[in-house]
């Protein structure tokens, strides 16, 4: 089989760096974490243990995470950080454009976590 890659042939580690080296790919170990932390919308994955690698291509940098993951409940304070301020403004453009009151602009701005846009669409029933 001529190219490619050969069943039972391996490459050595310092023969794949070269080759990555060639291609303008570089991968690094970063030594120091203490802990990762990935946020979601209620919840959050915390690594502790976590192994990172960055691999540098073109401009453009890839982070790989290894370890084992807790997920835990995200912090009340920060569940209520996420609301949303809506300025009397805001309530007044979405009336005149929806052509409802001041009650339903609230309640759809609120909804829409303050998309203008979103909440006079809901609104209009489009």
């Amino acid at each position: 089989m001529r190219g490619g890659f050969r069943k039972g042939i391996s490459l050595s580690p310092k023969k794949l760096d070269q080759m990555m080296k060639q291609v303008g790919i570089s991968v690094e170990e970063i030594s120091d974490v203490e802990e990762v932390v990935i946020k979601t919308a209620d919840a959050e994955l915390v690594f502790e243990d976590a192994t990172v690698t960055v691999m540098e291509t073109q401009g453009s940098k890839m982070y790989q995470i290894t370890g084992t993951p807790v997920k835990r409940p995200k912090p009340e304070s920060e569940l209520e950080s996420t609301e949303v301020s809506i300025s009397s403004e805001d309530v007044e453009i979405v009336m005149e454009k929806a052509g409802c009151g001041e009650k339903e602009a609230k309640a759809a701005l609120t909804e829409t976590k303050g998309d203008l846009a979103e909440a006079i669409s809901r609104l209009c029933g489009e």
